[in-house]
């Protein structure tokens, strides 16, 4: 079981150093992790923490204008999610101050990237262990864990574009996902062309997860902007 549900979560990463952070984004995403976002500043990672609201903090000790014990501090205010702490120091009294103002863990540079993948998944799994991965839908289930949908019985296998199409629309379940955000989302940064493509997806996924295709109840069209995925059984 790969845990790809967990490996949907937000992360918000804050480092001083680009390279580091650019190392961290593809360590991250070759893993499967896709909801990242990166800051070099305490005042960047308190505002892209009211807009995004990340799941998990990775934050590096030493910053330019604070310190990741402050910012931690700061952060535990806005929202209650794990943090990790990146640092190059280890001295014993910084783990243990650390720790003592609510960090989940602690690992020093330089690590190994499996290191820090195993401490990350780690942390989501005792902090989000009560998580169910199955979505409700109308008439069906999408399981994210194991990349299928559950209907009448019959376990259906998501491809990997209905996948990641359904996860952008999951995530935003309730509101219109535009077809340029469903397109990159399923193509990559230069979507466009891409819309025919994405409306025969669409049709496969909604076999899937509708009971009548023809006639969605889970999976809508909005005429003219994109799609909306409704959430909730019966």
């Amino acid at each position: 079981m790969d845990f790809q549900y967990l490996k949907n979560k937000r992360l918000l990463l804050v480092d001083d150093e680009h390279e580091l952070l650019d190392m961290l984004v593809s360590i991250l995403k070759e893993e499967g992790f896709n909801h990242i976002v990166t800051a070099r500043t305490v005042k960047e990672a308190l505002d892209l923490a009211d807009s995004f609201q990340p799941e998990l903090a990775i934050l590096d000790v030493m910053l330019p204008d604070g310190n990741g014990f402050s910012l931690m501090e700061q952060l535990k205010h806005k929202g209650e999610y794990p943090i990790l702490l990146l640092t190059a120091r280890g001295e014993d009294e910084d783990k243990l101050r650390g720790f003592g103002l609510g960090a989940d863990d602690y690992i020093v540079k330089p690590f190994l990237p499996k290191e820090l993948i195993f401490r990350i998944m780690a942390i989501l799994r005792r902090c989000y262990k009560g998580e169910n991965p199955l979505v409700k839908l109308q008439n069906s289930e999408i399981d994210f864990d194991r990349a299928e949908v559950i209907k009448d019985g019959e376990h259906l296998p998501l491809t990997a574009k209905e996948y990641d199409i359904l996860n952008v629309l999951y995530r935003n379940a309730g509101r219109i996902v535009t077809i340029d955000a469903l397109c990159e989302a399923a193509w990559g940064d230069n979507p466009f062309g891409y819309e025919n493509s994405l409306m025969a997806h669409i049709r496969r996924i909604r076999e899937k997860i509708e009971l009548n295709p023809s006639k969605p109840v889970s999976l809508i069209t909005i005429k003219g902007l994109g799609y909306k995925l409704i959430v909730g059984g019966k």
